[in-house]
């Protein structure tokens, strides 16, 4: 199935911003789910392509002049195999992703509420714990920041999708499995306007497996892979920072159209 893409971020200062420096992870890659037949990331400035320790591409931009207004715009054509089980490989070990972050530390409540669930490693009983925890966690639009904890997210009752992949994270981690998160964009038929997604995957059965809390969705067959770390920290579209600038505001469009 291809895809089209366009996803735009939009900036605005109150003052004259300047200096400033972006670091941007919205480049997919090819491999073996998807296919990238055309990609371009669009920012105004110098850019600099590289890659990080979990082999994401990451641009680094920088603006040496004053604006009010910035936007940043990635678009291209990708094509998914939607017969596709399992998660793609990843050049780190596994073990790797047993470490907890400070965003996915898990505290007794949350590991008594896992083992109720998976008194087993296995898929099946980890669906269960999938199910378990969007009953707990309902999806809310806007109803956290980036900055919220698994801990948090989980005593808060409520989230999004950022929200269920670090909950589901610490509660994999905390249980022995190595877990993994996952940014990207996700196609519905009949909708063009998402937002950006966020999705768990854990390594059982030598092997990586996808869990879509928000949409119990449990296989990529929907899914647009773009960057993979520990952490919505580790992915995050945008990062940076400027000087001056005033108050900063930002919205962004994505749309995900079957082409």
């Amino acid at each position: 199935m291809k895809l089209m893409i366009n996803h735009q971020t939009h900036y605005q200062y109150t003052e004259l911003a300047s200096q400033s420096i972006q670091y941007i992870k919205m480049s997919p890659q090819t491999n073996i789910h998807q296919q990238v037949h055309s990609w371009d990331v669009s920012v105004p400035g110098q850019k600099q392509v590289t890659k990080d320790v979990f082999d994401n591409l990451w641009i680094t931009s920088t603006q040496n002049f004053d604006y009010q207004n910035l936007m940043i715009m990635a678009q291209g054509v990708v094509e998914i195999d939607t017969s596709n089980q399992l998660g793609i490989e990843g050049g780190l070990s596994p073990i790797q992703f047993l470490q907890p972050t400070p965003t996915t530390y898990c505290n007794l409540e949350m590991l008594e509420f896992a083992q109720k669930y998976v008194t087993q490693i296995s898929k099946e009983k980890l669906i269960n714990l999938a199910e378990a925890l969007l009953v707990h966690m309902p999806y809310i639009s806007l109803s956290t920041s980036v900055s919220h904890t698994a801990i948090e997210s989980f005593e808060a009752k409520q989230g999004v999708c950022q929200d269920h992949s670090h909950v589901f994270i610490a509660m994999c981690k905390a249980l022995g499995i190595p877990a993994r998160y996952v940014s990207g964009y996700l196609f519905v038929p009949n909708t063009s306007h998402l937002a950006s997604h966020a999705w768990a995957e854990v390594f059982i059965d030598q092997a990586w497996h996808c869990f879509d809390i928000s949409n119990q969705l449990f296989q990529p067959s929907s899914h647009i892979y773009v960057a993979i770390g520990r952490d919505y920290w580790d992915v995050a579209p945008v990062r940076g920072m400027r000087a001056k600038g005033g108050l900063e505001s930002m919205y962004s469009i994505v749309q995900v159209l079957a082409c």
